[in-house]
């Protein structure tokens, strides 16, 4: 039985502590950066205004920092930074340079030589020119650049939450992982409400006649740094730890739902990417995160998982569900894919995740060693009896057993093999599968029970920590519903955890999720 959906308002009502606490991060955010631009923007622009020569060099530098991609330079700041507010703010620095090194430079070009000469004729000195001619004159195309790097800040912070730095991206990516459209609209709606909002307060600033202006530019810096203080607001709401949830993990009953409803788990938590949250976890930026009991990582990280003592992580069996239509299309496909069947188990599993987590061997690489040590690997056919299309999820594992498959087909039947990896969440792979966009791909049995069935909780608990009977159910119901089979599985077990650093977890005395909602009742 499926809970009743939720309209945009009962979601944004439901989740309103978190939305504002978000909704300051992204304005301290976009404040804090903003400030920093203006510091450095400004004075840049008068430079090169004086310096017309430098102008054209100054310029291009900034126009091509800005147009690196905003994903690619949050990834460049990690190794510099580290993770958190520091790279995400360095990041809209960057990109709030441009408009306002070029309106300042601009405002400034454009005064008439005839206005600056009757001031130096005046007995002006360069820098009354500057401070009561020059800066007045221009401020109005400098407040234009000054709007213009607030939209863009302002848009380019939603993703600022995908290296743990917070804002309404948490929501949005959230949302995209889970394919749910109001956790979209609950980020998206107010970002972009922000953007107006500011930039219609600017615009009312720039219309203001000179005296007015004079009197609220003492109190400008006053104004950024206090809204740019909004983004520890939170902060000092939240615990003595603060823990690193993925976007899917934060929705799920198997995820922060059921430790809040089970355990009473109340902790500072921040939506993160796996991409960078065991490097957190690792660097100290966060103390506990969401992660597999089959990930590499743990060993590359010195990690410890925390016992589940009341069992809220129901063991995944983990096998290839496929399209029945594709099962008749291609015949050998089933048999193909079962090869595979009970070969790998946890700790092999957890061995090929430390080859790619951590050792950054490629999965296509991983994959063909163990297929060779099985004697599994045979060189491809070249075949042209048709393409499947295999998917997979977003992290290292599904790479793995994508690339095991493809190789498999390749070297047993005369089919070839399109991939179309790394397509997000549960949710965004299954839809993908439904609706004939792949014909397969790796998925867990409790995965499939709490997430796409969702099954009368009572039925869910009853038979969400029997292995053999989530694979019987899931099976049935995926094929009577769906129209998909669940083939053999794979071999290993994988379920959610929360982990971690084994020192912290011993000098804190807290080895299980108990002890940890006891640990931080007291904290």
């Amino acid at each position: 039985m499926n809970e009743p959906q939720q309209n945009l308002w009962q979601f944004m009502s439901g989740e309103s502590d978190k939305l504002l606490n978000q909704t300051f991060q992204h304005l301290g955010l976009t404040f804090i950066s903003l400030f920093l631009a203006v510091a450095v923007g400004l004075p840049l622009g008068i430079f090169i205004a004086r310096k017309r020569k430098l102008s054209g060099s100054v310029l291009a530098v900034a126009g091509v920092l800005q147009t690196i991609p905003s994903i690619a330079l949050l990834g460049f700041m990690i190794p510099l930074l580290g993770i958190g507010a520091k790279p995400a703010i360095v990041a809209l620095l960057i990109y709030a340079l441009l408009p306002i090194i070029r309106n300042t430079y601009t405002g400034i070009v454009g005064i008439s030589e005839e206005v600056k000469e009757a001031a130096i004729a005046m007995g002006m000195s360069k820098m009354q020119v500057l401070f009561k001619v020059e800066l007045p004159l221009a401020m109005p195309v400098i407040l234009a650049g000054i709007r213009t790097a607030t939209v863009i800040n302002v848009g380019v912070a939603t993703l600022a939450s995908y290296i743990a730095a917070g804002g309404l991206g948490e929501f949005i990516f959230g949302g995209i992982s889970l394919n749910n459209t109001n956790m979209i609209l609950a980020g998206a709606i107010p970002a972009a409400l922000l953007a107006i909002i500011l930039d219609a307060v600017l615009a009312a600033i720039q219309k203001m006649n000179v005296k007015k202006f004079r009197k609220l530019l003492y109190i400008f810096p006053v104004i950024f740094l206090l809204l740019g203080g909004f983004y520890l607001l939170p902060k000092a709401y939240g615990g003595s730890l603060t823990a690193g949830f993925t976007p899917e993990f934060m929705g799920r009953q198997d995820g922060d739902l059921g430790l809040k409803a089970i355990y009473g788990l109340k902790i500072h938590t921040i939506v993160i990417s796996d991409a960078v949250m065991y490097q957190a976890a690792y660097e100290k930026e966060l103390d506990v995160i969401s992660g597999y009991s089959t990930d590499g990582r743990l060993k590359a990280f010195n990690l410890t998982i925390l016992k589940d003592d009341k069992g809220i992580f129901p063991p995944y069996y983990a096998a290839p569900i496929v399209r029945v239509k594709a099962l008749r299309k291609f015949p050998e496909l089933e048999g193909v894919l079962n090869l595979l069947a009970g070969k790998i188990t946890d700790s092999i599993m957890t061995d090929l995740n430390y080859r790619t987590d951590y050792l950054h061997q490629t999965p296509e690489r991983v994959a063909k060693d163990f297929l060779m040590g099985c004697g599994l690997y045979k060189s491809a056919k070249g075949g042209k009896k048709g393409v499947i299309r295999i998917g997979s999820k977003i992290f290292g594992e599904q790479y793995i057993l994508a690339e095991m498959y493809r190789m498999l087909i390749l070297g047993n039947t005369d089919y070839e093999v399109a991939t179309k990896t790394g397509l997000g969440g549960t949710k965004i792979c299954f839809d993908a599968l439904m609706n004939d966009q792949i014909d397969f791909y790796p998925e867990y049995t409790g995965t499939g029970l709490l997430v796409l069935l969702k099954p009368d909780p009572k039925m869910a608990k009853k038979i969400a920590h029997d292995k053999d009977g989530t694979y019987q159910y899931v099976s049935e119901q995926f094929l009577q519903q769906f129209n998909i089979r669940w083939l053999k599985p794979i071999g290993f077990n994988n379920s959610y955890a929360l982990m971690m650093r084994q020192k912290q977890s011993k000098d804190l005395d807290v080895n299980s999720i108990t002890t940890l909602q006891q640990y931080l009742d007291k904290n």
